[in-house]
Formats: C-alpha cells, sequence, structure tokens
C-alpha cells in the first residue's frame, strides 16, 4: 500500500491544496492532526467548515485517515473532557476519524484522538485492547498525534516533548507502524529525527515546514520502503522487520 503521511498543516490553505492534488496518486493519505492553528486570525468555527471541505476533496480520491491534535479540540465530549468533536462531521464524506479503524487485508489503520484527561485516555486504551484482536497476519498502523517520548521522533532540539503512555502502548502491543506528528522541529534538528524503532515498531513524524509543500514521508506498506522529504532534501530509510 502506497501511504502519503503530512501532520500539523495548521490551517496552512497552500500545503492542503497541495495535498488534494496529489492524493489519487496514494491508496491512502494520513493526516496526523493539528489541522488547526488556535494563533490564526480565521475564527475556529471558519477555519473548521474549511478544512472539513478540504477533507472531503481528499476523501473524493482516495482513502483519508484524519485524527485530532491538540489544536483541534473545540468542544467536550460525553466525558466533559476538551475533544475535537467537530472532527465527527467528516464521516459523512468517508474520512476515517478518532476512534475508527480502516482496513484491508494487508494492513490495519486505527485512528486514535487526541486525549485530553483520563477518561478519554480511558477510551484509547481499550480502542487499542480491541483492535489488537482485529489485526490477524496484517501489519497494524496507529495514527497518534504525539510521538513517543524518548524517542528522536519527539526531540525539539532542546527537550523531548512526547507522549509517555504511547511507549506503555506499543511496548505492550507492538504495532508495525505508528504514524504521528505534533513535534516540528524532530526531523530537522540535531539529535532528532523522522524515523524511530521501539522493539519492532517503527515510528515516523514528518514534522513541519513553512511553503507551499508540507513536510511529508512516503511509504509503501509492500517494499518495506519509506522516504522523507522536506526543505532539508530526502531521506529514505527501510522499515521493514528488524
Amino acid at each position: 500500500m502506497q501511504i502519503l503521511l503530512v501532520s500539523d498543516l495548521h490551517y496552512t490553505l497552500k500545503q492542503l491544496d497541495w495535498v488534494v492534488s496529489v492524493a489519487g496518486d496514494f491508496e491512502l493519505v494520513v493526516v496526523a492532526g493539528d489541522h488547526l492553528d488556535i494563533a490564526s486570525i480565521v475564527e475556529p468555527d471558519a477555519q473548521i467548515a474549511v478544512v472539513l471541505e478540504y477533507l472531503s476533496r481528499i476523501a473524493a480520491k482516495t482513502h483519508v485517515v484524519a485524527s485530532s491534535g491538540n489544536h483541534d479540540l473545540n468542544d467536550r465530549n460525553d466525558h466533559d473532557e476538551r475533544s475535537a468533536v467537530w472532527l465527527a462531521a467528516a464521516r459523512g464524506a468517508g474520512v476515517y476519524i478518532d476512534g475508527s479503524n480502516f482496513g484491508t487485508d494487508e494492513v490495519l489503520v486505527t485512528v486514535c484522538p487526541w486525549w485530553d484527561g483520563p477518561r478519554t485516555r480511558e477510551l484509547v486504551d481499550r480502542q487499542l485492547t480491541e483492535d489488537a484482536a482485529l489485526v490477524g497476519d496484517r501489519q497494524w498502523i496507529w495514527v497518534y498525534h504525539a510521538p513517543p517520548d524518548a524517542s528522536p521522533t519527539s526531540w525539539t532540539g532542546k527537550r523531548h516533548y512526547g507522549d509517555e503512555d504511547l511507549v506503555t502502548w506499543i511496548e505492550r502491543h507492538h504495532p508495525a507502524l505508528v504514524l504521528c506528528g505534533h513535534v516540528h522541529q524532530s526531523p530537522f534538528a540535531s539529535a532528532g529525527s523522522w524515523i524511530d524503532r521501539i522493539g519492532s515498531t517503527v515510528v515516523m513524524n514528518a514534522g513541519r515546514q513553512r511553503g507551499p509543500i508540507p513536510a511529508r514521508i512516503e511509504l509503501d506498506t509492500d517494499s518495506g520502503q519509506a522516504r522523507w522529504l522536506s526543505l532539508a532534501g530526502v531521506e529514505e530509510e527501510s522499515f521493514a522487520p528488524a
């Protein structure tokens, strides 16, 4: 399967235009959170309407997964914890969102929300446990906005800014891939990276760059090869089992 990973587009319309333009070249497009930008002068409701339209356009061309990030929390869920409630509207366009999964004969993709409290964290824990029973001999891919803690994919250049709970879940379930974002600097910082291994699990974070084209990762799950493309150049690594 040919997969495109982008994240942290933060309401950058030219980058969203670019993703729409290339979406048909991939079997799956993953947008791993922070669709909105809380620092933007554009009102959140207007941002939401525009991003939902873009997700619909991508979904018209290929399969698309969209997880929430910390910038996307616009309301409170049933547990009175902050949540990207607006993403639910993307389901009607065929977008796979928080709490859902996407499967083929070769892969199972689990889409995790940004959790902002203990009850939503419990939902993620339950989601991973339930999906573990569905994997079989397929490659299991998680989409999770934050990278794991103490990984070069969560290195800001000064400190790690990752998720300790994600490390625990990786060590428990051993997914093949975790596709994330959140820490913009990681692939560009000294001692940072766009790719890492935790046991048998490969973690990828494309990072964020300015300009009309986002930093991105192109993955081929059949060959086990991935390319990170950015203003810094192109790097290629194997993510086949070690």
